[in-house]
């Protein structure tokens, strides 16, 4: 604030500014950031970037039982979405590293002098 109690909006908007670089920015990081969940010791492997979408899945020949396809299918399911819920929660970390310092600032810090911000 001003002297005299006045909003200097000049200021607000250049916090603003800043701000929206440095989401942008952690967004642009996060996108090209790739994590990896696993499951089956190993057996399956799925690659996420940082914002959650799938880039790969990969299953090791090792996971499947041609003599027991039903029963393959079905493990495979398991797995498969067990390593997605591990990668998911290694995006999650990551999304939290990278974007809570910048959503933190809303809160409070980020626009001091106006109420509920």
């Amino acid at each position: 604030m001003e002297p005299g109690g006045e909003l200097n909006f000049q200021h607000v908007l250049e916090q603003a500014q800043r701000m929206n670089q440095q989401l942008l920015s952690a967004q642009q990081e996060l996108a090209e950031t790739e994590v990896e969940g696993t499951a089956g010791g190993g057996l399956v492997k799925v690659t996420v970037n940082g914002t959650g979408e799938i880039m790969e899945l990969v299953i090791d020949p090792k996971a499947i039982d041609p003599g027991e396809p039903q029963e393959t299918a079905e493990t495979l399911a398991d797995l498969i979405l067990a390593a997605i819920r591990d990668a998911g929660r290694a995006a999650q970390e990551i999304q939290e590293e990278k974007m809570g310092p910048l959503t933190e600032g809303l809160g409070g810090a980020g626009f001091p002098g106006l109420p509920g911000f």
